[in-house]
């Protein structure tokens, strides 16, 4: 990842992790579970069990309470982020953090990763087929990938689609790869894994009004990084026709992530 490009992703994640953590880990916990329970549904061979864009490590009881002799190593390129998931792993001794970039970890571990399992960080790579490849090359054969990323669009209506609606209206999405979606098997294939499951996965979520999510997203999400590069006035118009176009009191929801489980075959090495 571009040295500069890395560094302001790192920054704007260490001012969102605290939010992040208090409001959307608990509502993401459902596609945590999927995604977990998935891989730990399969044996794994020997080897560390590598989480890139590990975030907060939600994803640590469960895979800590399956595997309690395995190494599992949480990867992550802020800083802050981390230092929010090291209180999940004081319980879990055989666990280790590293601040690094999420495309690196094929030449960290090449071909020797008993798993590796990641939840909404993939979407957020400058290239997600690539960085895609190179996770499945981690794998030792019988290794296992389990991941969970946003499509562009996990909804069409709800939340999530009214704010893309309000931005895109005032910062047209540009099309530099629209199709990074399309190329996702194809990805893992081409790294020599066998795709198991690549399904949609859809859960409930629920806020308790419109100016929670607003606020959520504020601190926590996307919109940090709009009130960093256009202003707080600019971020205050679009709240008002956010909430304008948005419905009262408690909002449900059900955006569809979309889940990827692969094995690299015996007698295959990434």
């Amino acid at each position: 990842m571009n040295e500069d490009r890395s560094k302001l992703l790192a920054q704007r994640w260490d001012d969102r992790a605290e939010g992040y953590d208090r409001y959307f880990v608990p509502r993401f916990a459902p596609w945590v579970a999927t995604t977990t329970t998935t891989l730990l549904a399969h044996p794994l061979p020997p080897g560390p069990i590598l989480v890139p864009c590990c975030g907060t490590f939600p994803e640590l009881p469960a895979i800590a309470a399956a595997h309690p002799e395995s190494e599992i190593v949480g990867i992550d390129i802020s800083q802050g982020m981390l230092a929010r998931a090291r209180r999940r792993t004081t319980a879990h001794p055989r666990t280790r953090l590293l601040h690094g970039d999420a495309l690196d970890i094929y030449s960290r571990w090449p071909g020797t990763a008993a798993a590796v399992i990641s939840v909404f960080g993939l979407q957020q790579l400058p290239d997600p087929p690539t960085a895609l490849a190179g996770w499945v090359s981690a794998l030792r054969p019988g290794g296992v990938l389990s991941v969970t990323c946003w499509p562009d669009e996990p909804e069409n209506d709800g939340p999530f689609a009214l704010l893309d609606a309000v931005v895109n209206e005032v910062i047209p999405q540009t099309a530099d790869d629209a199709d990074w979606h399309l190329r996702l098997s194809d990805a893992v294939t081409s790294a020599g894994a066998e795709v198991e499951h690549d399904v949609p996965v859809a859960h409930p979520i629920i806020h308790p009004n419109a100016e929670a999510f607003w606020m959520a997203m504020t601190e926590g999400g996307r919109l940090r990084n709009l009130g960093m590069s256009h202003g707080e006035t600019f971020v205050a118009q679009l709240r008002n026709r956010f909430l304008d176009r948005a419905p009262a009191g408690p909002w449900q929801h059900q955006p569809t992530a979309r889940l990827i489980v692969a094995r690299m075959p015996l007698g295959v090495s990434g």
